[in-house]
């Protein structure tokens, strides 16, 4: 089975080198879209490792690119973290069509930051899903899923370096194999269940102190590693990272210092505290405890909403 691959990243690049030590038959990979002479990236460079051609065209709309796309003649396309939007055109292209990884169990969570959403909602539990992409956003028939629990101080970072990469390339591999059998799914998704939030970028990150301490925990966590959930500490933006709610007994205002020793830095939610871990502002970023003691920070003291 003659196969291409679009993606990026490390992600796209273990998919790659995982079926190509399997024999598996690839033809060509296709990068995101852009200039020629961007940035190499993994994927790219793993291809070019292994002598197999790269493609980077400046758009997925055009028709020399349909048309680059059919020349290949591939029979199955796997998109492994592809960003750009895909026309249904190119997706239909091969002989026995396209499928997609995406890291929830679909329909829920449909879009660009399904893991941070994920955390940031308060789920028990996530995973991913092996789908064929349709004209929607993450909307086509599921192959298959797999699925994963999301613990009490589990962060977007945990979640999917630790957890939904590797199960992710594992579930393509079995994927493949499914197709080649032709025993593989097309199972229509329940769109009464379907979710579809925006990217988790500033815009939603923002922590307001004033709101429960489990949401305000599961905030941090779900901007954890990017885009990092941030305050206010005297004017100045300050992002947090690995969160921890404390056991009950310390309380304080919303956004109050309640704690700054060894252990991290605590702040006073609605109804009660998190610790932080570690802190980015403009100087880069440092153990919340270096950061406290760098700004003199004493309990009392207070983070704002700007």
């Amino acid at each position: 089975m003659r196969i291409t691959i679009m993606g990026q990243a490390a992600f796209g690049a273990k998919v790659l080198e995982t079926l190509a030590d399997r024999g598996e038959d690839l033809i060509a990979v296709w990068l995101p879209q852009g200039k020629a002479g961007a940035k190499p990236d993994p994927l790219e460079a793993a291809a070019r490792l292994r002598g197999i051609p790269a493609h980077r065209p400046e758009t997925y709309k055009s028709a020399e690119t349909l048309r680059a796309v059919q020349a290949l003649q591939a029979d199955l396309l796997i998109m492994a973290f592809v960003t750009d939007i895909i026309p249904a055109s190119i997706v239909g292209a091969p002989a026995q069509g396209t499928i997609c990884y995406h890291p929830s169990l679909l329909p829920r969570h449909r879009g660009g930051s399904a893991i941070n959403w994920a955390v940031i909602m308060g789920d028990r539990e996530t995973g991913l899903t092996i789908f064929w992409p349709d004209a929607g956003i993450d909307t086509g028939p599921i192959l298959l899923q797999k699925r994963i629990p999301i613990g009490a101080e589990d962060t977007t970072g945990s979640l999917y370096f630790n957890r939904l990469f590797p199960l992710g390339v594992e579930a393509i591999v079995e994927s493949v194999d499914l197709i080649k059998a032709e025993r593989a799914p097309r199972l229509v998704q329940d769109e009464t269940l379907a979710t579809y939030e925006p990217l988790c970028n500033d815009k939603v990150a923002a922590v307001d102190w004033g709101q429960p301490a489990e949401r305000v925990h599961n905030l941090i966590r779900g901007c954890d590693p990017q885009p990092g959930a941030f305050t206010f500490l005297n004017g100045s933006k300050v992002r947090l990272f690995e969160a921890q709610r404390l056991a009950a007994g310390l309380s304080g205002r919303p956004g109050e210092v309640v704690a700054a020793d060894s252990e991290g830095l605590s702040v006073a939610a609605a109804d009660g505290v998190i610790r932080i871990g570690k802190v980015r502002t403009e100087a880069g970023k440092q153990d919340a405890a270096a950061f406290a003691a760098a700004q003199g920070l004493r309990p009392g003291d207070r983070f704002t909403a700007a």
